[in-house]
């Protein structure tokens, strides 16, 4: 079962930035598309960000611009630079293979609020 810890959350106020990171477990992790949603109060989880094994990203239309995704395959991580963020970010950030095969992670709170 792969592992996933994601850290780097936090309260910031809008047009602020953070870094999240997301640890996985397994050896064969630099093979999946990797991805990060999140999860507000009230509502569904949402893809926000997704990266292949190739290094091509894509991102949700609500973040294009001012999220950036990136990995490194060595230690098996995945990151997303959160920049100019606005309240509506505000949410639970998760990380997960593109499929969301895997066991969902504790998630890290990312609160944008003045």
């Amino acid at each position: 079962q792969v592992q996933l810890v994601e850290s780097g959350g936090g309260l910031v106020q809008p047009g602020g930035s953070l870094r999240l990171s997301c640890a996985a477990s397994t050896s064969a992790f630099r093979l999946y598309t990797m991805g990060w949603y999140r999860q507000a109060p009230g509502k569904q989880r949402e893809l926000v960000a997704t990266i292949t094994s190739t290094d091509t990203t894509n991102y949700a239309d609500s973040v294009k611009g001012r999220f950036t995704i990136s990995r490194d395959n060595a230690k098996k991580m995945v990151y997303l630079q959160l920049n100019s963020l606005k309240p509506e970010d505000t949410a639970v950030y998760y990380c997960n293979e593109f499929g969301m095969r895997w066991a969902w992670g504790q998630g890290t709170q990312v609160t944008v609020s003045s």
